[in-house]
């Protein structure tokens, strides 16, 4: 496969200048990333760009986007990135946005081709609790993503670097500031989802150490047409940790939706 040629560019919505980096060729999907951020590079981006156009946008406020001073919630960013939902796109959410993806197929409920949910937030467990990031310290936040350290330190090295050590407190205080009462959950979201139409795949790491699997499973009661598949051997971070087992899954998936 020849590497995957990637262009960023900077997007003005709602007076929001969004970093917007595109690759790949066919059919358009939109992926949104963790609420730690994302290297710019993964493996999993170079594998679904293999087969798609991938839409990657850096959320406000997060890998150094600027901060909105209005933005009080999620659903606010899944309000700007309608903008940038093109015809017949399909959504994949990891984690923290799997929450935005969510929200956002809940507000165009027939306009999106196919969504996908990999350990998203967003709705509440009953039986558990989503992990708390205010009782650790950021970096024990990202390591508890992983099923293996060796994992860990394949995508981020033994000692990340002290730049992203500081991203990743930024993120973290911007979580905080949309995501914080309630935390990590919308307790009117499980409500909308029954009215979205798109074919939805939801994939939980066995070992997910930050949202439940439980999550997974009320997501799938939640929404018309989902299933739910989970990887062994990975944690939160299924991307990061089984980046060709994703990729597998849900190219094989928008394939047949």
């Amino acid at each position: 496969m020849s590497p995957i040629a990637w262009q960023s560019q900077t997007v003005n919505v709602a007076g929001t200048p969004l970093q917007v980096t595109r690759g790949g060729q066919g059919a358009p999907v939109l992926v949104l990333h963790h609420d730690i951020g994302s290297p710019p590079a993964l493996p999993f981006y170079d594998a679904l760009a293999a087969h798609f156009t991938v839409i990657r946008p850096s959320h406000p406020g997060y890998d150094g986007s600027p901060r909105p001073d209005w933005m009080r919630g999620v659903r606010d960013i899944a309000v700007l990135y309608q903008s940038l939902l093109e015809e017949d796109v399909a959504v994949v959410g990891l984690g923290f946005g799997g929450w935005i993806a969510a929200e956002l197929a809940t507000m165009a409920p027939r306009a999106l081709r196919a969504l996908v949910l990999v350990g998203a937030m967003g709705v509440k467990p009953e039986r558990s609790e989503i992990a708390d990031q205010a009782l650790v310290s950021y970096l024990d936040y990202v390591r508890a993503g992983f099923a293996e350290s060796a994992a860990f330190e394949r995508v981020y090295g033994a000692q990340p670097p002290t730049g992203v050590l500081e991203q990743w407190d930024l993120n973290r205080e911007m979580t905080f500031r949309i995501a914080w009462k309630p935390y990590m959950y919308n307790p009117t979201l499980p409500h909308l989802l029954g009215a979205v139409a798109a074919p939805t795949l939801v994939v939980w790491g066995r070992e997910d150490r930050i949202v439940p699997l439980e999550c997974g499973e009320r997501y799938v009661k939640s929404l018309p047409r989902a299933r739910l598949e989970i990887i062994d051997g990975a944690g939160h971070l299924v991307d990061m940790e089984k980046p060709d087992a994703l990729a597998s899954l849900v190219t094989r998936f928008m394939i047949e939706a």
